[in-house]
């Protein structure tokens, strides 16, 4: 086995050359760079085009006009996208370490399906039709399914094959009762078309103010689960003898991830792929090394996910293609890519 020798002894022999460390943190410099022209582009890009003026002109100043009213609006949009991505990156790097699956996502541990039967549940037996009414109970049955899949898969003695069947089993059924539901009620089919598919042009600025508590809270639970994450990533005995809370690590985990799926799915609807792509596609470049994963998930996701909203926008003039749709229209072909190259790795 070749073992690749320290820097210190390489230094000796040869000009030190640029640290890994500084590579990744150029590379989350330029992500971050990427990131401010996807949101000029998500501000600036529609169905009508907007010049630099007027975007600044609507951005620090308020005299009403149409180009105004429509940079408006579309910052809304731009910053639930915004959080959103963050929040579905997030979910997904987090789930995968502590699946330790790298193709795992938000949704397999049942957190979208409880968002989605909570909705429906809403529509038709409440008579809740306003998309604030929608996000409070979309929370909720993401966090009681959540919670569900956490002690069906063994609370303290959770591992993350109990935890993935768990999940895949209550996916199943409460889709089954959603899927039920919406045959039995035209009203709710009505509703729920649009909220599944996954948008953000319903974005209102009391929409982010109610879920902007959740995001930041498991944004901030999320982040400080990296170093923990690392031990629990290397298997159960590794992490005991490292000194980890193999439990407490893991229920923080199912906690931050269900909060910010939950948010997230509650105020755009369930937006697939990108839990997905992301962490998945970071860890190719960065390593296993969650300090540096989450960061990176963390300016990524935003990008793809405003980045499709853009492209949905575009090719659809003067109407437009929804964000969850085109996600999911370049996250099969990658999807695909991923499981191919795991494959033929193993061979």
């Amino acid at each position: 086995m070749l073992v690749d020798s320290p820097p210190e002894a390489r230094a000796e022999t040869a000009p030190a050359p640029p640290t890994r460390r500084a590579i990744r943190s150029l590379g989350l410099l330029l992500s971050l760079v990427i990131l401010a022209l996807v949101v000029l582009a998500s501000i600036a890009v529609g169905a009508k085009g907007l010049s630099p003026q007027q975007v600044w002109h609507g951005l620090f100043h308020d005299s009403g006009t149409y180009a105004d009213v429509v940079v408006g609006d579309r910052l809304s949009r731009t910053v639930l996208g915004l959080l959103a991505g963050v929040a579905l990156g997030l979910s997904g790097a987090v789930l995968q370490t502590l699946t330790r699956n790298p193709l795992a996502d938000p949704g397999l541990l049942g957190i979208n399906a409880g968002a989605s039967a909570a909705v429906v549940t809403a529509i038709t037996y409440f008579g809740v039709t306003s998309l604030s009414g929608y996000v409070w109970f979309a929370f909720l049955g993401a966090a009681a399914v959540g919670t569900l899949v956490w002690f069906l898969g063994g609370g303290r003695g959770a591992t993350p094959v109990r935890l993935a069947l768990a999940g895949t089993a209550i996916s199943a059924a409460l889709y089954g009762y959603l899927q039920a539901v919406m045959i039995m009620d035209d009203a709710a089919l009505g509703r729920m078309r649009f909220w599944t598919v996954g948008s953000l042009a319903s974005a209102t600025d009391a929409t982010i103010r109610q879920v902007l508590p959740f995001l930041v809270a498991g944004t901030a639970l999320a982040l400080g689960l990296a170093r923990p994450l690392n031990a629990v990533a290397m298997g159960d005995d590794t992490a005991r003898a490292l000194g980890a809370g193999l439990d407490r690590t893991r229920a923080l985990s199912m906690a931050a991830a269900t909060v910010l799926c939950g948010a997230a799915t509650a105020a755009c609807g369930p937006i697939v792929f990108v839990g997905l792509m992301v962490p998945h596609v970071v860890r190719s470049f960065t390593g296993p090394d969650l300090r540096w994963i989450l960061p990176y998930a963390t300016v990524l996701s935003p990008v793809l996910l405003l980045g499709s909203d853009v492209i949905g926008r575009i090719v659809a003039r003067p109407a437009e293609v929804q964000v969850g749709i085109v996600t999911a229209i370049i996250g099969g072909p990658v999807f695909i890519l991923l499981v191919r190259r795991r494959r033929t790795a193993r061979l």
